[in-house]
C-alpha cells in the first residue's frame, strides 16, 4: 500500500513539474518550413550600427536586442512570400523565443511562439497571437491600442508585443527600398493613361 501511494505522489510530483517548467515547441528550421511551405529560404546577415539601433528606438519604441541581425527571406517562383526574424528576449525570469514573419508591406504575416521558458500558465492562447497578423506599426500595435491583454500573463503580453514593434522596425530600417516599393505596389497603382479622343 506505502509503495502505491509513493508512486502516486511521485506521478503527481512529476505533472507538476512538467506543467511548471517551460517548453521548446519547434526548432528554427521547423518554423520556417511550417511559416514557407514550396519557398526557397535565404538567409542574409545585416549589422545595425548606432544610426540604425536610433531608428529602430524611434519606430518602435523598444531598443534593439543586438547588433547582428539575420533574416530569412522566403520566394516562391521568384516573388517575395515574407521574411522571417527571430527574437529572444525575457519575460519574467526565463526567455522567450518567437519567430515573426513580415510582409512586404512591413505587416505581420505570421508569429509562431518557438520556445517559452516561462511556466506554460504564463503562456496566452493562440488567438491573442491571432491579433497581430495583418498590422503595423502604425495600427496601434501597442497594450493601449489594439492589443489586447491577458489576464495572467500580462509580462508575456508586454515582452511579445515590444519584440514584434521592435522587428517590424528593424524590417523596415534594412528594407527600407523594399517597403517603400511593396506600399507603391499596394496603394499608388496608376490609372493606366488614356489617349484623347480623335477629334474631326
Amino acid at each position: 500500500m506505502r509503495s502505491v501511494i509513493t508512486c502516486l505522489l511521485a506521478c503527481l510530483l512529476t505533472t507538476a513539474m512538467v506543467s511548471a517548467q517551460g517548453k521548446v515547441f519547434l526548432t528554427t528550421d521547423e518554423a520556417l518550413a511550417l511559416a514557407f511551405p514550396k519557398c526557397k529560404v535565404e538567409r542574409t546577415k545585416h549589422v545595425l550600427d548606432a544610426k540604425k539601433k536610433q531608428r529602430v528606438l524611434q519606430l518602435s519604441g523598444h531598443k534593439a536586442c543586438r547588433s547582428m541581425v539575420y533574416a530569412y527571406e522566403a520566394r516562391r517562383d521568384g516573388k517575395l512570400i515574407g521574411t522571417a526574424y527571430f527574437d529572444r528576449h525575457r519575460v519574467r525570469s526565463k526567455q522567450e523565443l518567437v519567430m515573426v514573419v513580415v510582409t512586404p508591406e512591413s505587416k505581420v504575416l505570421r508569429i509562431e511562439v518557438i520556445a517559452f521558458g516561462e511556466p506554460l500558465d504564463y503562456l496566452p492562447r493562440g488567438n491573442f497571437y491571432q491579433q497581430f497578423l495583418g498590422r503595423g506599426l502604425k495600427d496601434k500595435l501597442t497594450t493601449k491600442g489594439n492589443v489586447r491583454s491577458v489576464v495572467g500573463a500580462t509580462l508575456t503580453v508586454n515582452a511579445t508585443t515590444a519584440a514584434v514593434r521592435r522587428l517590424l522596425a528593424t524590417h523596415q530600417v534594412i528594407f527600407p527600398k523594399q517597403v517603400e516599393k511593396a506600399k507603391q505596389n499596394v496603394g499608388g497603382k496608376k490609372k493606366p493613361k488614356t489617349k484623347p479622343p480623335i477629334t474631326s
